[in-house]
């Protein structure tokens, strides 16, 4: 059996019991943290949690050579952990598929994922979201600002009334970074204000499950100047905002009434 557990958005306390139930059964325990990470917690702290040691596996261990995950699921119980939801947005059906083609059951634990809590946080309602999009690094994607692909998902988002949640880059052990590298917010609001539109209404979501969770909305130009602390961030851009979401962006997260009015419908 390969069992798939979400670990929640913030520490080792996040994931459901029903997930902590499957780690305690497991013969052996996978992660990865490359997609995203618990930003309460370290490996240490997890294993310490669940009684149990977890390899951590990079990206090429995991899609390149997942033999090991297969083979401990072939011989007995394995789950692999990720960040979130390990089927929303770090998504590993890959390697579901290759474990079904090998004759190994499978079966997914969910848990809170960045995608709901952007919702959950903001206000913004969850079937107002178009298609999301990620924002890389200026020197991650081969060009300068920001990639055309960015900028039609949130235009086409937005003819149609549409939110976009923006995932912010991560760079897991990379040379340009010197080890790990989050983009902020911030960087995020500034590229889009230097190559999109600064006056546009933006939507931080700073560090979702955690006790300091922060939420703020206001221009990209000013957001861009603003610190919104230590990682894991997310950055929307709103479309057509129904009453209830202008007023929760307002009373959630002190948008500025001009910047909201060009969005009430």
């Amino acid at each position: 059996m390969l069992t798939f557990v979400g670990l929640g958005l913030y520490d080792e306390r996040s994931v459901t019991v029903e997930g902590a139930d499957a780690v305690a059964d497991a013969d052996r325990a996978f992660a990865e943290f490359y997609t995203s990470r618990l930003v309460g917690a370290d490996v240490a702290d997890l294993e310490a949690y669940h009684g149990t040691e977890i390899e951590v596996l990079d990206r090429a261990g995991v899609e390149g050579n997942p033999e090991p995950i297969l083979a401990a699921a072939e011989d007995g119980d394995a789950v692999f952990l990720t960040a979130g939801d390990t089927m929303i947005s770090t998504t590993h059906v890959d390697l579901r598929l290759r474990a079904a083609e090998r004759g190994v059951d499978t079966r997914v634990i969910h848990a809170p994922t960045a995608e709901s809590a952007a919702s959950s946080l903001t206000g913004l309602q969850n079937y107002r979201f178009g298609k999301a999009t990620t924002l890389p690094f200026e020197w991650a994607h081969g060009a300068d600002g920001v990639p055309s692909s960015v900028v039609e998902t949130v235009e086409a988002n937005r003819e149609r009334g549409l939110h976009t949640l923006a995932y912010l880059d991560i760079k897991v052990d990379h040379p340009r970074a010197d080890g790990d590298a989050y983009m902020t917010a911030s960087h995020a609001a500034g590229l889009l204000a230097e190559h999109w539109d600064a006056d546009a209404l933006g939507v931080v979501v700073a560090r979702a499950g955690a006790p300091d969770a922060t939420v703020r909305a206001a221009r990209l130009s000013a957001l861009a100047d603003a610190d919104f602390g230590d990682p894991l961030h997310l950055l929307v851009l709103p479309g057509d905002l129904h009453h209830v979401e202008a007023d929760a962006l307002a009373g959630l997260a002190d948008a500025p009434a001009d910047a909201l009015d060009a969005h009430r419908v």
